[in-house]
């Protein structure tokens, strides 16, 4: 799946988020900074990324995603 497709639906779902990727499509890790993570357990921090996803993994589109989000 295209990078750039992902920070586009994550954009949509948390409009301030600052995207950044390492590694490629077998071994893609994602770090997502936004200020609407501030105060949100880190499980909440990843289910509101991952939700805006869903539809990619259940599709098959995007199968395997390593997530780290930071507040701000």
């Amino acid at each position: 799946m295209d990078k750039s497709l992902i920070q586009e639906i994550i954009l949509k779902r948390i409009p301030d988020a600052e995207c950044s990727f390492v590694g490629d499509s077998c071994n893609l890790k994602l770090v997502v900074s936004s200020l609407t993570f501030k105060g949100l357990p880190l499980i909440q921090q990843h289910k509101l990324v991952l939700n805006s996803l869903k539809d990619k993994f259940e599709s098959g589109s995007l199968h395997a995603l390593s997530l780290e989000t930071k507040s701000g």
